[in-house]
């Protein structure tokens, strides 16, 4: 029986966590709750200025944290990330494998270049960066946990993102594989599904969107709404605090899972 209290549970006092595109959005938001739980935070970004903002309010609240420019496609900067985080911080106990893109194309017109680009980030990218971090947990010899931003896409085809829809499938998929395979390391693998969450990269979809349509973004975020049990859109922070769930030692027998948080719009 755990001795451990609510607050023990949940202090991240000591882990050191590598959030993916934690500059802004979901991933800025994963990054403050981790931090404000005591880890030190890598963010690691392409916008290196927005990842630098990131990191100074993070230091401005208390936390500790640095900015490492980084492709999430990229198997060296995977590698980089993992290696300056070490250096650093001194291990690397937590990585979030959130960076992602959701651009819009019907299927017939979906060109190689966009499917190879999508697969590329949201796919591969997680398989790269997990790999180098579990790398770094083996050999630390503590073990770890690796959460991935997968998306309510992997369990309901939306219209129009077939590419999206197919990477995130896959990315659930990887989470299982990776789960069984890193379990004896003593690796915990899950995901979180997000349904449609308010951030700046969905009000520009919102608005290319409306924009092709003729209707304003708001009338496609209100239809949207309609369709959610719990009357609204969600919050990055709504992800972030799942996440943080996932990292603590809450969620220590759990692994392989994936957790949906969409407000009940599967439900509908």
């Amino acid at each position: 029986m755990s001795t451990k209290t609510v607050g023990e549970l949940f202090d991240l006092s000591g882990k050191v966590a590598v959030v993916t595109g934690g500059a802004m959005g979901i991933g800025q938001a994963i990054a403050f709750r981790l931090a404000e739980a005591g880890a030190s935070i890598t963010i690691a970004d392409i916008n290196l200025e927005a990842a630098n903002q990131t990191v100074s309010e993070i230091r401005a609240r208390g936390g500790k944290a640095l900015s490492c420019r980084a492709d999430a496609r990229s198997a060296s900067d995977a590698k980089k990330v993992a290696q300056e985080t070490a250096k650093v911080f001194g291990s690397l106990d937590i990585l979030v494998n959130n960076a992602g893109i959701y651009p819009m194309s019907p299927f017939m017109n979906t060109t190689e270049e966009l499917w190879d680009r999508v697969l590329d980030l949201n796919l591969k990218g997680a398989f790269l960066y997990s790999q180098a971090a579990a790398e770094a947990m083996i050999k630390s010899g503590k073990g770890g946990k690796i959460i991935n931003m997968a998306s309510i896409d992997a369990l309901h085809p939306n219209g129009a993102v077939a590419h999206y829809n197919a990477s995130k499938g896959g990315l659930l998929m990887l989470t299982k594989a990776m789960a069984l395979e890193l379990a004896p390391h003593r690796i915990l693998v899950n995901a979180v599904a997000p349904g449609a969450i308010l951030t700046p990269g969905t009000q520009s979809i919102r608005e290319s969107v409306g924009k092709s349509m003729g209707i304003e973004p708001d009338q496609i975020a209100q239809g949207f709404v309609a369709r959610v049990p719990l009357g609204r859109m969600g919050e990055p922070d709504d992800i972030a605090r799942v996440v943080l769930f996932l990292a603590s030692a809450a969620a220590d027998y759990i692994t392989g899972d994936l957790i949906v948080a969409d407000g009940g719009f599967l439900l509908s």
